[in-house]
């Protein structure tokens, strides 16, 4: 019985060049398709979810500015004559009004920045330069120690919140921690950097007031 021999191909050095260029091109392929599909999700999810998100943080800005100002009578606008520059990495995103009669009684900033990490608040303040309050939109500092800044649990040694303590102060005279207002402890940075955001949406709502005041005289 003769022996039946088996032969293996041989593969040259080009075709396995070529195989292996082809698996490449077919994984960059696929991984191709999933970024496209994963976009196409991310997409519609927000489509979905930016209406709802814009319509919630008017909801927080109509209800924080109520709060700022309690007086019957009074009506909310948002400024549209002005343009505040841009500081570094801080924004301030909106000016909104409170008018009595068509004459401005107060207003406030909506501004975003660097804190720890990121956010947004709404400071009040009044035409005298007093601070009807501030709201905090967005936080997202670390939670325990940055968060504490927007804790309606937390207090400071004074017995205030962090964000309840700056309501009466003068917004003209600028805010430093330890000078005129207190940190938290474990988290000066978020403190230093809150108060960096007062202060630019501060001098731009001063600023509105004294342009419309100029105008009206």
């Amino acid at each position: 019985m003769s022996e039946i021999t088996v032969k293996t191909p041989v593969k040259n050095e080009s075709t396995e060049s070529k195989e292996g260029l082809w698996s490449m091109i077919r994984l960059g392929l696929i991984l191709a398709a999933y970024a496209v599909v994963c976009c196409a999700v991310l997409a519609l999810v927000n489509n979905f979810t930016a209406p709802k998100i814009a319509q919630n943080q008017e909801r927080k800005v109509s209800a924080a500015m109520k709060e700022f100002f309690p007086e019957s009578g009074l009506t909310f606008e948002t400024v549209t004559d002005y343009s505040p520059a841009v500081v570094g990495a801080i924004t301030v995103d909106e000016i909104y009004v409170a008018k009595k009669d068509g004459s401005i009684v107060g207003g406030a900033a909506q501004v975003t920045g660097p804190t720890y990490d990121q956010g947004t608040i709404l400071i009040g303040i009044k035409t005298d330069g007093s601070v009807a309050g501030l709201k905090f939109l967005k936080l997202t500092d670390s939670p325990g120690f940055g968060l504490k800044a927007n804790d309606s649990t937390f207090t400071l040694p004074n017995g205030k919140t962090f964000y309840g303590q700056f309501e009466g102060k003068n917004a003209k005279e600028g805010f430093e921690a330890g000078k005129n207002f207190d940190a938290i402890s474990g988290a000066t940075i978020t403190s230093v950097a809150i108060s960096s955001l007062i202060n630019e949406g501060s001098k731009n709502l001063l600023a509105y007031f004294a342009l419309k005041n100029g105008e009206e005289k």
